[in-house]
């Protein structure tokens, strides 16, 4: 499998590319390569006077390709210049990567605007399953607030069909996972169905528990983005799963999706799995 990961090579972003217990999860899940991926944004010049901002960050980018290689993973870097997001989403299809990951500390001061942004525009665009890996706030010295990155997985579904395709993931996420929670958030047009969202639940959490994964499953009333931040608080899962819904360009930027809310609200990290993209 391969990652890409995208740093501004921020303290955020350090923390999260270069801690050892994140690497190893990735290595569980099946990646052996990974893309380090940085933007020099459009609007910074590379002829303003004293700055060379790309070789800056090329050394920048080697510094963490030592780190990531002497844990085993084949590296690969990239220095473009663009809108960061669309310039990730771009290098991610031409890769061919499995996944992408992005660090974000959940609020968007000025100093932290850049990442924080890209974080929000990459969960409404990305057009490969996105880790938003949260580290600490307001510090200077971060850490990763969730180093085990699936070992608990909060899976939030309402069994459409790209909640499925997000259930999928367990395929090779369930080689670091030990825990699962499985909730359905019910709304007044689901009390006539015909099939019991409990059962349904169970069967998922059944292939979950062949796999030796301790499941429980949780059915609740109400906001679907409010009752699955209300578990996250619960169980604190190291990362909260759940399908995008956009379908086109325009419905993908709509402020206010249940994803959306939960990638800005969440306290964890949070995995993302969107549409499959037309061809």
């Amino acid at each position: 499998m391969r990652a890409l990961c995208a740093t501004d090579l921020s303290a955020a972003s350090e923390a999260a590319i270069e801690n050892e217990t994140c690497l190893e999860c990735l290595g569980r899940i099946g990646v052996d390569t990974i893309h380090l991926v940085t933007v020099v944004p459009a609007n910074v010049h590379s002829g303003m006077p004293g700055v060379n901002f790309e070789e800056r960050r090329r050394r920048g980018l080697d510094q963490y390709r030592e780190v990531i290689e002497a844990a085993g993973f084949d590296v690969e870097t990239h220095v473009v210049r663009g809108t960061p997001y669309r310039r990730i989403n771009g290098i991610a299809e031409t890769v061919h990567a499995d996944l992408s990951v992005v660090s974000s500390r959940g609020q968007s001061p000025l100093e932290n605007r850049v990442i924080g942004s890209t974080a929000r525009n990459l969960a409404r665009t990305t057009v490969v399953p996105l880790l938003v890996n949260r580290v600490e706030r307001a510090t200077d010295d971060p850490e990763v607030l969730r180093e085990d990155l699936f070992r608990r997985v909060l899976f939030a579904t309402d069994f459409s069909e790209n909640a499925e395709r997000a259930f999928d993931a367990f395929s090779y996420l369930r080689h670091a996972t030990e825990e699962a929670a499985l909730v359905h958030v019910r709304s007044p047009k689901d009390e006539d169905a015909d099939i019991d969202p409990r059962e349904r639940l169970a069967e998922r959490a059944s292939t979950l528990e062949t796999w030796g994964i301790e499941t429980r499953i949780e059915v609740r009333h109400g906001d679907p983005a409010d009752e699955i931040l209300a578990v996250e608080s619960e169980v604190t899962p190291s990362a909260v799963l759940v399908g995008s819904k956009g379908r086109s360009r325009i419905r993908r930027l709509l402020l206010g999706s249940v994803s959306e809310e939960i990638v800005a609200q969440a306290t964890g990290n949070v995995f993302l799995v969107p549409p499959p993209r037309a061809v």
